[in-house]
């Protein structure tokens, strides 16, 4: 019984499953990794790690708070953000020109935003803030700087300070410190407020039950009744949409190899059953065979001097004839009668005609010399023939 697929048939289909499995490779190679966790981690409202913020996040919808996790770009937030709190811990994904506006009129607009980190300092508006490259990761005491309703509750707070407070384009006080670090800031922006935290572990799973922390917390949070707080998920790479979800995972891989094997497939069909027809010729009467031929000739000959002296003489013939003086006349003499018959530029074309009468007995010519020359002169020789008998016109390289 004869085979289903001939050799080229299957050759094809081997050739698809060899790229299939590279692509396979590649998308474990080139996948990006899932964010490695620091020593502090990425205090995310899903996470019940001891690094994780799930536990703030429940106890503010047990305690009544109008809370939700914020998957959405900023520029989505409610334009009447008057009691409305934002939460930014540790966001490790930056923020478009756009999103920092979006955060900067959330905040005019009374809002406020509790921002944990230099990452976060980068997204809130006019915050600075660094890294601290060497640090220790034992929890340290601070202690409230001056009286504020953020301090009231909690005169001291415990904190693994990652990060160093820089400064503001506004008026800041430090809520906490210790020695001369500062733990956290606040500052005014239009009718909004911006919290700063150098650290997110008072809110974390943790350490959210240590002295203070809790208590702080929820200060800036503010109170239960005329708070929403919108908890961001979106910085720590959740989307809201299926189309930003795909993005974040290998199915776009798997829709490129599938799309290969469609091809594969389409192509080995179409090949066995679609309709035969001649492969095309080019006629043998072709106009630019006789070009092409002699082209040829000329390269292999190595003949550019003969190519530019056939591009010369035919110009000095043509040039004579327009200009009526002898085709044996110097060429400063003919340069000057062409330049005042057609308003030519004489020290170019003198410039041209000499390099052709060198080139011709260069027997070493460059063969882009001798185009370029060649281009020259074609130029001129096609200015002297216009269309509708005009006069010749200065050729446009001129």
């Amino acid at each position: 019984m004869p085979s289903f697929l001939d050799a080229r048939d299957l050759r094809l289909l081997i050739t698809a499953g060899v790229v299939m499995l590279v692509l396979l490779g590649l998308t474990y190679v080139i996948s990006p990794p899932p964010p490695a966790q620091q020593a502090l981690g990425y205090p995310s409202s899903y996470s019940s790690n001891w690094a994780g913020a799930k536990a703030a996040f429940v106890l503010l919808r047990e305690l009544g708070y109008r809370v939700e996790r914020w998957e959405q770009s900023p520029e989505n937030l409610p334009f009447d953000s008057k009691g409305s709190v934002l939460v930014i811990v540790e966001p490790f994904e930056s923020a478009t020109p756009a999103e920092r506006t979006a955060i900067r009129r959330f905040v005019l607009g009374g809002g406020r935003v509790l921002a944990a980190g230099a990452s976060a300092a980068k997204i809130v508006p006019d915050a600075d803030a660094t890294e601290v490259p060497d640090f220790t990761l034992q929890a340290k005491t601070y202690r409230a700087r001056l009286p504020s309703p953020y301090t009231r509750d909690a005169p001291e707070i415990t904190m693994v300070a990652a990060d160093a407070w820089t400064s503001s384009a506004h008026p800041w006080l430090a809520l906490y410190g210790h020695d001369d670090q500062i733990g956290a800031v606040s500052y005014q922006v239009g009718k909004g407020e911006v919290i700063w935290w150098a650290s997110p572990s008072p809110l974390e799973n943790g350490s959210i039950r240590d002295t203070g922390n809790m208590a702080f917390f929820l200060d800036s949070i503010g109170a239960a009744a005329d708070s929403h707080v919108f908890w961001d998920e979106y910085y720590h790479g959740a989307r809201g949409s299926l189309g930003s979800y795909i993005a974040g995972t290998p199915l776009a891989w798997a829709g490129v190899q599938i799309a290969l094997g469609f091809v594969a497939v389409l192509l080995t069909f179409s090949r066995r059953f679609g309709p035969i027809r001649a492969p095309a010729t080019e006629s043998r009467l072709s106009p630019l065979e006789f070009v092409e031929t002699l082209g040829d000739l000329y390269r292999s000959a190595h003949a550019s001097p003969a190519a530019v002296a056939v591009a010369y003489r035919r110009f000095r013939f043509a040039l004579s004839r327009q200009i009526s003086i002898p085709a044996t006349q110097k060429l400063p003499d003919v340069c000057h009668a062409a330049a005042v018959r057609f308003g030519w530029k004489e020290a170019p074309l003198l410039d041209t005609l000499a390099r052709s009468e060198r080139a011709m007995r260069n027997i070493s010519l460059d063969d882009r010399e001798a185009l370029d020359l060649v281009r020259h002169l074609h130029d001129y020789s096609s200015s002297l023939e216009p269309a509708g008998g005009a006069e010749p016109e200065m050729p446009a390289w001129r």
